[in-house]
């Protein structure tokens, strides 16, 4: 017989994410959930919670959380406004496969469906963006519901979860025990993987004269890291990754050939639709890899690695898929591939890297013109960190250039929003992430748009002491948005142009350190003082004010018509 404690259901809420190991939270409290607020400050030398200024700076807190330790990340809101503000990072989380588990409160359960003060319908609103959620009205259910939740959140292929509970439900009593979750009936999170089709791979990778790689973050996910590396060096096959697989490969190894898509390598791109074979690994041939889908990869034979069967065929029909977690299918493919090099193949894409290099990166690294660039930034931040950083991007030409410019040594270095394309990701996100990581470097790279949807949560710096570095890339302009009307609006600049406040003045208010740099000269020594500073510290630099992100698929096109300029 389990032994068991009388207890109210909001302890109940408290202790169960105790036993699942969680140590921080992030949220913000209100009426609907007071209780469970009531029981967090009773255990907080157990939990810390984190006060964020905002419901949606807490949900990307703790996505950021999650992406830097590989952990379930945690949410509080209350119901009604504060529910309904976790719905852009949930939606966020649930495309980008982070796990996540939210809790809100409710009104009392004889009040549901009376249009009771801040009651709002959430588990019908966040339907279609969670993994799984779940309406409690009885204090008995909490334990079940917790521990199902966070099974499914972390297992297979991850998501956010929601659980909403009554204000009754946290007021009533319960027999106490608590046992985690490992099956729930019809949910098969990791299929068996056919080893005929493992064979039917290494068959096809075996043949191919000119094989490439696409790896995404299902690798980071499944900490297949070890098993991609060794993939690719005992077939001797180019990889290039999309934004979320970045940091999977570090980006100095040789046979890593850079990014795919929108704003991607020139190599890659081009060569796509050049190979003759295709390997997907835990991507899911987004739109913005692909440009037009009629025109992609025609010539190639598809090999899809992927955990979550609904990804194959969804967009690119796929002549052999291996179902499974990476980690595992990985490894069993490597039994049965042989040793080789591709040396000419590779050659091909090393030979597109001089003309984007000529036509576009020495440009950005090494630029002629007065005006600072997004690109110099960061090859200035590579310096500083020894290509040791995690780099919290947001969303607009600044996420591209960080994706392009940043260095990897490290996986799990590489945060930023990138199926939902949140601007406002950014520094709550940071703020998640060097609570992951504690030890390593976390600098977040936003726009000066980005940065006012969620500027709030310096206000989270200052109460927490977290050791952020926030570098804002400021071109007075909502700048991807300008890039696309200067090149298919015929320069209607229209609603892009930003009159910002002083924003060094705007982070001292909140007893941050910072600084404004204007000229190339003060740049690499503002960057240095920023690393070695042992507190958050803010960094501006104006950077051109028409700079455009090249390469550039333009929308609708085939990945071929990628261009330089």
């Amino acid at each position: 017989m389990k032994k068991t404690e009388r207890i109210i259901g909001a302890e109940a809420v408290v202790r169960s994410l105790i036993a699942e190991g969680v140590d921080v939270a992030y949220g913000y409290p209100g009426g609907a959930i007071m209780p469970i607020y009531d029981e967090l400050y009773k255990y907080q030398d157990q939990l810390h919670h984190v006060l964020t200024r905002h419901e949606q700076g807490a949900t990307h807190a703790a996505q950021g959380f999650a992406r830097t330790s590989g952990r379930v990340g945690v949410a509080f809101a209350t119901s009604g406004p504060g529910a309904t503000n976790l719905i852009t990072g949930i939606a966020d989380a649930q495309i980008d496969s982070t796990p996540m588990v939210c809790i809100t409160g409710q009104v009392a359960s004889h009040l549901l469906g009376t249009d009771a003060f801040q009651e709002t319908d959430v588990i019908s609103i966040s339907s279609p963006v969670t993994k799984w959620n779940v309406q409690v009205t009885k204090a008995e259910d909490i334990p079940a519901a917790i521990a199902k939740a966070f099974y499914i959140a972390k297992s297979g292929r991850p998501g956010p979860v929601l659980i909403d509970i009554t204000k009754d439900a946290q007021l009533g009593e319960l027999d106490y025990s608590y046992e985690k979750c490992t099956v729930v009936r019809s949910y098969k999170p990791i299929p068996e993987t056919n080893i005929e089709k493992v064979k039917e791979a290494a068959t096809l990778i075996n043949a191919a004269k000119k094989p490439m790689i696409i790896f995404g973050q299902g690798v980071i996910l499944g900490g297949a890291e070890s098993e991609l590396k060794a993939l690719v060096e005992k077939a001797g096959i180019p990889s290039a990754w999309t934004v979320l697989g970045l940091s999977a490969l570090a980006t100095n190894h040789p046979l890593n050939v850079g990014m795919v898509g929108m704003h991607g390598h020139y190599g890659p791109n081009k060569l796509t639709n050049e190979c003759d074979l295709l390997i997907a690994i835990g991507m899911r041939f987004d739109d913005r890899v692909t440009g037009d889908l009629s025109k992609y990869a025609k010539q190639a034979k598809v090999i899809h690695f992927d955990i979550d069967p609904a990804e194959v065929d969804k967009n690119v029909k796929t002549d052999v898929a291996v179902i499974g977690d990476s980690k595992d299918t990985l490894a069993k493919v490597l039994e049965f591939i042989d040793e080789k090099e591709h040396s000419s193949w590779l050659q091909e894409f090393r030979s597109f890297d001089k003309i984007e290099f000529e036509k576009v990166i020495n440009g950005q690294l090494n630029p002629t013109k007065e005006g600072l660039t997004m690109g110099e930034v960061l090859q200035g931040i590579n310096k500083a960190t020894h290509d040791d950083a995690v780099i919290v991007s947001d969303v607009g030409q600044h996420q591209m250039m960080a994706v392009r410019y940043a260095n990897f040594t490290h996986t799990r270095s590489n945060v930023t929003s990138g199926g939902l394309g949140t601007m406002g990701f950014a520094l709550p996100a940071a703020i998640g992430a060097k609570m992951g990581a504690p030890s390593r470097h976390v600098v977040a790279i936003i726009g000066d748009g980005g940065f006012q949807m969620t500027c709030q949560e310096l206000g989270t710096i200052l109460q927490t002491g977290t050791a952020v570095k926030i570098v804002v890339l400021n071109n007075e302009f909502l700048g991807m948005v300008r890039q696309w009307q200067q090149l298919f609006f015929d320069k209607r600049y229209a609603s892009t142009e930003m009159i910002n406040p002083n924003f060094v003045k705007l982070a001292e208010a909140y007893s941050i350190p910072a600084k404004k740099i204007v000229k190339r000269e003060d740049l690499q020594g503002a960057i240095d003082e920023m690393i070695a500073c042992e507190t958050s510290y803010f960094l501006e630099v104006m950077v051109e004010k028409e700079d455009n992100v090249f390469p550039m698929v333009p929308t609708g096109s085939s990945v071929s018509d990628i261009r330089l300029e």
